[in-house]
């Protein structure tokens, strides 16, 4: 199994497969889907790109090709989804990081989570690592 060293390789991997899952749940599993990731710099960007595509060709857990087209948002396009994606990465950062602080922003967002049939949320819909 290959483990990639680069934290935003292993968050691009984890988000991979939680998005593949989430649109298999939803039927959409076969339909291509675009995946933006805000760009960061030539070298980051073709890193991160061929870690897209070793994730996206197989290198999984399922080991399956996944319908994934990578697409690169320049930080001015100040888009809507990353901003978003800003957003909630604090307070969930934080729930893992000091689980005992009091964290009202978390307790909202924990509820959108995906979840496994028995309403598990570690490890389905919010994968931390290491575990």
């Amino acid at each position: 199994m290959h483990i990639p060293a680069n934290p935003y390789h292993i968050a691009l991997k984890y988000g991979l497969e939680r998005v593949f899952a989430f649109l298999a749940k939803k039927g959409q599993d076969r339909r291509l889907a675009h995946i933006v990731v805000e760009s960061r710099g030539k070298r980051e960007d073709r890193e991160l790109e061929l870690e897209f595509l070793r994730v996206a060709g197989g290198g999984n857990y399922r080991n399956a090709r996944l319908p994934f087209e990578l697409v690169f948002a320049d930080k001015k396009s100040n888009s809507a989804g990353l901003q978003l994606a800003d957003l909630f990465a604090h307070p969930v950062g934080m729930s893992v990081w000091k689980p005992a602080q009091g964290n009202r922003a978390f307790e909202v967002l924990k509820a959108k989570f995906d979840r496994d049939p028995s309403g598990k949320l570690w490890g389905w819909g919010l994968k931390v690592f290491p575990e």
